[in-house]
């Protein structure tokens, strides 16, 4: 049989066409594709190789990419470690290192080294000659235990305490995490000792009226440490910046600036510690980015680096 003609009047050259039973594509199966709409698409996001395999035969997993979730996503952003998302290790592995880190005091190594390069480019010495002790009490969420949070009275909250020691940059030397109603004077017979072990040649703290009294001498006596207070006058009204005790002021305002530490969520104190070394770590890394990305000669620099 021939071909139908067409309307107008021309013959059909009979090329194959959605309609015809030979064309491709056609059939039950793709017409019924096509009234479902089910479409073949390619994934929105690319996922990792890791993801898909099976936990013993992950590949070993490098300490950069361990560091990035817990750097970026838990102390600074504050995510839960279930929460780490897809794209990081998965959670365990990332809190495994963190706990052994933690352990092995391997997070407050990394801050000193740190510490001793950011000392070094702004033209001090390695090792500090001074420090600036203070405290600061945060509040503590339900997952603190009873029995290392504490009542302070001076801020009037249920909460822990951190003690810390910085150099005259704002760098930390030492932290302490204790509950609130521990005193500084008992806090800093505590520290004083580990930073006279470590920082030989540190000879003088400057410290706030708390820590008066009997530990000045003490701290003279056991480990040749000036401990000089600067008191606040009682004539001045309002903020009034004081000479040194503003350095560690700000210390502990830059700790604030990481949503992990707003609050104090550790159900240890060791934990909290560590994660302060953390977020030091953090803000110096980023100081020795800028450095490395605009370089400056030693005759650029302010007068007062220079002189130090």
């Amino acid at each position: 049989m021939g071909q139908a003609p067409r309307r107008d009047g021309r013959e059909s050259v009979g090329l194959p066409g959605p309609h015809r039973k030979d064309a491709p594509g056609s059939g039950r199966k793709a017409a019924a594709t096509r009234r479902s709409g089910l479409i073949r698409r390619r994934p929105a996001l690319r996922q990792q190789v890791w993801i898909n395999e099976p936990a013993p035969r992950r590949s070993p997993c490098l300490g950069e990419e361990l560091l990035a979730p817990l750097k970026q996503r838990h102390c600074d952003n504050g995510v839960k470690w279930r929460s780490v998302p897809a794209d990081f290790p998965p959670w365990d592995r990332v809190y495994a290192f963190f706990r052994r880190w933690r352990d092995q005091g391997l997070a407050k190594e990394f801050h000193d080294r740190l510490r001793g390069r950011v000392r070094i480019a702004e033209g001090r010495r390695a090792e500090p000659t001074a420090g600036i002790i203070d405290s600061q009490s945060v509040k503590a969420a339900a997952s603190v235990p009873c029995a290392s949070r504490g009542y302070d009275g001076g801020k009037k909250i249920n909460s822990r305490k951190r003690h810390v020691i910085t150099d005259c940059l704002g760098l930390l030397l030492m932290v302490r995490v204790t509950a609130a109603d521990v005193t500084d004077r008992d806090a800093a017979r505590a520290l004083l000792p580990r930073l006279h072990k470590q920082f030989r040649k540190v000879s003088v703290v400057w410290a706030d009226g708390g820590y008066t009294g009997c530990l000045v001498d003490w701290a003279k006596e056991k480990f040749l440490l000036a401990l000089r207070i600067v008191k606040r006058s009682d004539d001045v009204k309002g903020f009034v910046v004081l000479p040194r005790r503003w350095v560690v002021e700000r210390s502990l305002g830059w700790l604030m600036r990481s949503r992990l530490l707003a609050r104090d969520y550790e159900a240890r104190p060791d934990s909290s510690e560590a994660f302060i070394w953390w977020s030091a770590s953090m803000l110096m890394s980023r100081r020795l980015a800028r450095r490395a990305q605009q370089p400056e000669t030693w005759q650029e620099r302010p007068r007062w680096t220079v002189a130090a």
